[in-house]
């Protein structure tokens, strides 16, 4: 096997998740972090959370000093009290529970620490906002970093499969359908394919992120009528400080553009789970053309010494088979009463960080993976012509059809692709020995034209064309 021209994998295995991000208890949070990475992990983490609320908190009073709503001296202790770290995170979730809404907990909390610097200044923290806008606001900013970790990870990703791509636009290999061997194509063709699915992703993140990713600021019901008319100017001067989109209205129920965004991450780690699908078809031992990278510890047998398992691939699956039951969750909770949702919008906020945690587990499985993959060619041609020939069945078709007509040339293929495997001959002795015996077909076939049809290297010249001709149009279209 010879190694494709690739950096090697980092040495700590970057998907497997320390659990000090979940609740040490649950057995669920252990598999959840071995099916994460730490990064989207501390994103999601609750100190992260608890910092990006106490963040809106500090852009509302900010907002509102900036428009007379209350004094600058107010937003001023409003804003220095805004410090996670000020605050018992344990004890927050815990009257969270009781509470039911992180938010109130939170809210009472700040109070009383803006109080302890300036009394006045305490009476006006969450001014006009309610418990939603601070919990959603929190999970647009943290589902922010969020995505930026899926297109960081993911930008590695495609630019490897690129450079597999082209350095493998020629390589044939058996394409298999229905789980069986077709006909040949090229492995440079094959990874474009798992390429541009990533590239669709990339851009299709890059749109429904920019929609999404809006400040919630509403007040109780979502007229934002205890800013009364500043509210607007407010709420812009927020999201400009936050760094995100100003919505025209507020989206307490109105859930479309945040569950396209996770829609978005659902189909990203489907595409991931299909390349981990193909890798570990390709990894069985019986076919043995791809392997992932060895190294101590990684995809061993605890009962096997002889293994070596696709744990790259398996992770990414493992993820992928999860991402449909998290997304019609998503989906489940859109039918939100009124105007707040009663345990609908509280199932959305605890199942929303799972698409995210399983999709970048994923990318980061399958980055390693590739960073280190190794192909082995000669493999691959060993598979094709350990077939007698009868991938090449179509293409001799082809040439037979010239003169005896699709439809004949077809049948006539089909018997002699029989007889090859009953004798166990190559396919291609036994066509040329049938069309040279036969007086009246023979001068009407071009016999050099029938041997080249079972050629691997003939046959892959098509499909290395698209693969160039696809890498070079797809080169300049990573989003921005």
């Amino acid at each position: 096997m010879t190694p494709t021209p690739q950096s090697a994998p980092p040495e700590r295995t970057a998907f497997a998740t320390t659990v000090t991000h979940a609740t040490p208890t649950a057995t669920s949070a252990l598999f959840d972090a071995f099916l994460s990475t730490d990064a989207m992990a501390e994103a999601f983490g609750a100190p992260r959370l608890v910092q990006a609320m106490l963040d809106m908190e500090a852009a509302l009073a900010d907002a509102q000093a900036a428009h007379g709503l209350l004094p600058a001296a107010a937003a001023t202790a409003i804003r220095q009290a805004c410090d996670a770290s000020l605050y018992d995170i344990a004890d927050l979730l815990q009257a969270g529970r009781r509470a039911g809404s992180l938010a109130i907990p939170l809210v009472k909390a700040l109070t009383a620490e803006v109080a302890r610097r300036d009394a006045e200044a305490a009476r006006h923290v969450h001014k006009g906002s309610t418990s939603q806008d601070v919990l959603d606001t929190a999970a647009v900013l943290q589902t922010a970093q969020a995505v930026a970790l899926l297109q960081g990870t993911l930008a590695g990703l495609t630019d490897t499969l690129a450079a597999l791509a082209r350095t493998h636009a020629d390589t044939p290999i058996l394409a298999r359908t229905l789980m069986q061997p077709a006909t040949v194509t090229t492995f440079g063709f094959k990874v474009c394919g798992w390429l541009e699915a990533l590239q669709r992703s990339q851009q299709a993140l890059h749109e429904r992120s920019a929609q999404a990713l809006a400040l919630q600021l509403g007040g109780a019901v979502g007229t934002l009528a205890a800013l009364g008319e500043a509210g607007p100017s407010v709420a812009a001067h927020m999201a400009h400080a936050l760094g995100l989109r100003h919505p025209a209205h507020c989206w307490h129920t109105q859930r479309d553009d945040w569950l396209r965004l996770g829609t978005e991450v659902a189909i990203l780690t489907g595409s991931l789970g299909k390349i981990a699908t193909d890798l570990a078809l390709m990894a069985q031992g019986e076919v043995g053309e791809l392997a992932e990278p060895s190294g101590a510890g990684r995809g061993g047998s605890s009962a096997m010494p002889h293994k070596r398992n696709p744990v790259s691939a398996m992770l990414a699956l493992a993820s992928a088979h999860r991402a449909p039951g998290q997304v019609a969750t998503l989906l489940g909770c859109m039918a939100q009463a009124h105007e707040r949702g009663l345990g609908d919008w509280q199932a959305e906020l605890a199942e929303w960080p799972h698409l995210f945690l399983g999709a970048h587990g994923a990318l980061q499985a399958l980055a390693e993976a590739f960073a280190g993959l190794q192909v082995d060619t000669g493999r691959m041609r060993r598979n094709i012509d350990g077939l007698q020939g009868l991938v090449f069945a179509e293409a001799a078709t082809r040439v037979l059809s010239s003169a005896l007509g699709g439809a004949q040339a077809h049948h006539l293929m089909e018997t002699l692709s029989q007889q090859a495997v009953a004798s166990g001959q190559q396919l291609r002795d036994i066509t040329l020995a049938h069309v040279l015996a036969d007086a009246a077909l023979a001068p009407q076939i071009d016999t050099d034209a029938l041997r080249r049809a079972f050629d691997p290297d003939e046959a892959a010249r098509w499909p290395a064309g698209l693969t160039r001709q696809r890498l070079a149009d797809m080169s300049p279209q990573r989003p921005a």
